[in-house]
């Protein structure tokens, strides 16, 4: 089951905004640090760089690229074979970063892949997605990398990571949306085991981390049904993508 009787009093949702879309608030962020204690590189600092860039007006500026690399949900997928590539969270980043950075030239580009592992993934690195200059590239595998296991996905990640690195770019690590048939209530489950590989790694390569999974596990723990927030079992809706981009976005704040 994916609707869990509250098991700790923890407030997820602080409802909607003004312009409609929610408002993640994660207890596991140390109070005024802005730092995830899974990962080494605080949310209020790791982009500095990137977000004085994304403030500069013209002539100064120039374009910023965030490369967005996975599987399907980065991709769009809600209701296979349906893309609805504007609800999906690398475009409603945009339309967020457009409200704070109003004179910034931004662009998105998705290499994701649906049905793509990391493995495959990281064998099309250098030439699809290193080729696009990223000044961001977030990374969100961990749902498929349960077919090629933990073990060769952690290389894929560690070696997407390194060569990102090499180049000085800016890194984010994404944790697994839910599949509706795993229960994410359950300790140990296989996308628990997935989210802690990704922490561990965005904590030995101090990058960012945008912990989709905490998010959708405290809705689950706080009593929601998570089938709110999905299109299919393994797609989430724009509800479910709007908790994904709060995430990431708390790094560009």
């Amino acid at each position: 089951m994916n609707k869990i009787s509250p098991l700790v009093l923890v407030l997820l949702l602080a409802g909607l905004s003004a312009g409609g879309q929610l408002q993640a608030v994660s207890p596991e962020v140390i109070p005024g640090s802005g730092i995830h204690p899974d990962s080494a590189a605080g949310a209020g600092s790791y982009l500095d760089s990137v977000k004085a860039e994304l403030q500069k007006q013209w002539p100064h500026n120039r374009t910023i690229n965030l490369v967005f690399h996975g599987h399907s949900v980065p991709s769009g997928y809600f209701k296979t074979p349906e893309v609805r590539t504007f609800d999906a969270y690398p475009y409603l980043v945009l339309k967020e970063l457009k409200s704070l950075y109003p004179n910034a030239v931004i662009n998105v580009i998705v290499t994701a892949i649906g049905g793509e592992n990391s493995v495959q993934g990281a064998k099309r690195f250098r030439d699809e997605v290193l080729s696009h200059r990223p000044d961001v590239l977030f990374i969100d595998y961990a749902l498929n990398d349960r077919g090629p296991g933990i073990e060769k996905s952690r290389a894929a990640w560690e070696e997407m990571i390194a060569r990102a690195l090499e180049n000085d770019v800016k890194v984010i690590l994404l944790t697994p949306s839910p599949d509706l048939r795993v229960d994410i209530g359950q300790a140990g489950n296989e996308l628990e085991k997935f989210t802690g590989m990704i922490r561990e790694l965005a904590k030995k390569h101090r990058v960012g981390l945008a912990d989709s999974y905490g998010q959708f596990r405290r809705a689950a723990l706080a009593g929601k049904d998570l089938e709110e927030f999905m299109s299919q079992v393994n797609h989430p809706n724009r509800k479910g993508h709007e908790l994904i981009a709060a995430e990431i976005m708390e790094y560009f704040k």
